[in-house]
């Protein structure tokens, strides 16, 4: 697998987790914050949840910045539904995802801990009515997200060789 994307909710630990994957894998790392256009970190600035129509062109510009790496790269995006990862799976066959899962509780506590993120606590509710669980997706690989933070790291990339393996 060459390309991997880290998914979860706002507060999983998505950008941490892929930061340091994509430096042990020697791979380019991208945040998918940092394509949504300028109306979208509007809108959730202002505390309205993203719908599909504000997502679909920000899913697509993050296929074609992954296509830019043909060694593959590892990308931190919510991917919350299943159809925003079929997008991913159609562009870019053979990628795997790792799916962060945490409760909603500590999603709310991190997320109100962070500072200056444009996205605010007050959306986390919205993020798991939209969640569309990948527990039966086949290339998906499931992480207890409140596990120990030292060992993350491990944790993802032996999830990610059982999921090579099957």
């Amino acid at each position: 697998m060459k390309a991997i994307i880290v998914m979860g909710v706002a507060g999983s630990g998505k950008t941490s987790v892929a930061r340091k994957l994509a430096a042990a894998r020697g791979q380019a790392y991208v945040e998918g914050d940092d394509f949504h256009p300028s109306a979208n970190i509007h809108k959730m600035r202002e505390g309205i949840p993203l719908d599909d129509d504000d997502r679909r062109g920000w899913l697509l510009s993050l296929c074609a910045e992954m296509a830019k790496y043909p060694q593959g790269c590892v990308l931190a995006c919510s991917a919350l539904k299943r159809s925003y990862r079929d997008v991913f799976r159609e562009a870019l066959p053979g990628l795997c995802f790792v799916y962060l899962h945490i409760p909603l509780q500590e999603a709310q506590r991190r997320v109100a801990e962070r500072s200056g993120h444009f996205y605010p606590p007050s959306l986390v509710d919205s993020q798991f009515d939209t969640l569309e669980d990948p527990s039966e997706e086949k290339d998906v690989a499931h992480i207890d997200a409140m596990g120990p933070t030292g060992n993350m790291l491990q944790v993802v990339q032996q999830a990610l060789l059982e999921l090579a393996e099957n």
